[in-house]
């Protein structure tokens, strides 16, 4: 079972479809099944790093990794974080 909705996360899945033209094609780049991405948003499901990363660059920036894990993008990607600091 995921974890409870997040519904600033969900955003940021619907905000990398838009800019990705839907969530069919969103899904095709990142090479997984829509159905993934519906869990993701449906049940709380976390989404691994690097589709989070491939988001990111997929939307040049527009969706950040910060915005799809917050809660532990900190552990995952420690780099970010001193930048983040600096």
């Amino acid at each position: 079972m995921g974890k409870p909705i997040n519904e600033d996360i969900n955003a940021a899945i619907d905000r990398a479809a838009q800019i990705c033209g839907g969530f069919a094609t969103l899904a095709r780049e990142l090479g997984i099944g829509q159905s993934a991405i519906s869990n993701w948003k449906a049940r709380g499901s976390e989404i691994d790093p690097l589709f989070c990363s491939a988001i990111e660059r997929l939307t040049s920036g527009a969706v950040t990794r910060q915005d799809l894990r917050p809660d532990d993008w900190r552990e995952i990607w420690p780099e970010l974080a001193e930048l983040a600091e600096a």
